[in-house]
């Protein structure tokens, strides 16, 4: 974690408030396996990043809500009784959190709150639910609420959904709050139960690389996957009407009931189904460090992702085929809803730098387009940072 960021933040909220602030940090995260499938009722394999939103807080002896962006060198004024969304974006994500603290019959006073990160933005790194974790743990703790974990990562999502507008799954702000060192997170999106699943290799790096691209397509073909996947959970139902979800759902179903109907949702609904199969096996292969067989299903994510749910783009392929006959990348993939942003590969460590010239050299080469290379490594949740 850079001292450099919590130095900065501290800083400003004192020069802004003249007071002492508490401090918390929040991750960004990744998700090595397990794409589409959460609002799919099935399971997801995130981990928090050593890349973070660090928050200043404190309280206030009125009901105003004084904000201010480190990044953006903005502030924001707003009162606990006018919660209004704003042009700028950012404070919604903050907003949005005390909204729903309010709807749950928690009593908040103001509060002087400013925030700053390096989770790279717009990389589909989940910078919005960091900040919105890192705004419900940092109130949780201001005003002594004593509210568990979850339901902090529960408040981040509804934030996001009914807020912000967006109508995201839980992965994200489960991964920020409750990242682990070394772990990965194995979701499952149904009910919540979890496990950790050991990720602790020195002789391996999570290289992301940002393709610097985000394709108009992205929300309402996420919307539009949604909808395929019920679409073809209905057609399953007639005939056996305890299937609920594509989490249900087993391949020979897929193909009896919704292929003859529809070819495209029939992909649609074949790719999740494989992949929450894939997830299953994969942590298999990861209780067995077999890392080459982890590789390899990632590279099968992506081709499902590609031909068959039909959300990647050509500079996401791009940056796959690069690594795909390089010796020292196990996987990749893309991440995230799709039509740009990242992918993520398993490069080892040694060669970790080599990758990434190279790569970085022939995607200019092929796209006229220079991508970005974050190497991530796993990290613990949302925390207090201590003085």
């Amino acid at each position: 974690m850079a001292v450099v960021l919590q130095d900065s933040v501290r800083t400003k909220f004192q020069e802004l408030f003249n007071d002492t602030p508490l401090l918390i940090r929040s991750p960004g995260r990744v998700n090595l396996i397990g794409e589409h499938t959460d609002y799919n009722g099935g399971l997801v394999l995130p981990a928090a990043i050593d890349k973070n939103i660090v928050l200043a807080i404190g309280k206030r002896d009125d009901d105003s809500v004084q904000l201010y962006s480190l990044d953006q060198q903005q502030t924001h004024q707003a009162t606990l009784h006018t919660l209004d969304r704003a042009p700028q974006l950012w404070p919604d994500y903050i907003l949005g959190v005390v909204q729903q603290l309010q709807k749950r019959g928690f009593a908040l006073q103001g509060f002087n709150l400013v925030f700053g990160g390096d989770i790279p933005q717009g990389a589909g790194l989940s910078s919005s639910a960091a900040l919105e974790c890192a705004t419900a743990f940092a109130l949780n703790e201001l005003f002594g609420f004593g509210i568990a974990r979850l339901d902090l990562a529960l408040i981040g999502q509804a934030a996001e959904n009914e807020f912000v507008g967006v109508k995201c799954g839980l992965m994200d702000q489960f991964a920020s709050v409750f990242g682990q060192a070394q772990q990965l997170i194995k979701l499952d999106c149904r009910d919540f139960s979890y496990e950790y699943i050991p990720f602790n290799t020195p002789d391996l790096r999570i290289v992301l690389f940002d393709t610097q691209v985000k394709h108009s397509l992205a929300s309402s073909a996420y919307n539009e996957r949604r909808e395929q996947c019920e679409y073809g959970v209905s057609l399953i139902q007639r005939h056996h009407p305890q299937v609920t979800s594509l989490r249900d759902a087993t391949l020979e179903q897929v193909e009896r009931y919704v292929k003859p109907e529809n070819e495209v949702v029939y992909n649609r609904c074949h790719y999740v189904v494989a992949e929450i199969q894939r997830l299953q096996d994969a942590c298999e292969d990861l209780r067995r460090d077999d890392f080459v067989a982890f590789g390899k299903r990632m590279f099968e994510t992506h081709a499902g992702l590609q031909h068959q749910y039909e959300v990647s783009c050509a500079e996401l392929d791009v940056l796959v085929d690069l690594v795909r006959d390089d010796d020292a990348v196990l996987g990749a993939r893309m991440m995230g809803g799709g039509f740009g942003g990242c992918t993520i590969n398993l490069v080892k460590a040694d060669q970790t730098q080599r990758v990434i010239d190279t790569v970085v050299r022939l995607y200019a080469e092929k796209t006229d387009k220079h991508a970005q290379a974050y190497v991530a490594n796993i990290a613990e949740g949302t925390a207090i940072i201590n003085h």
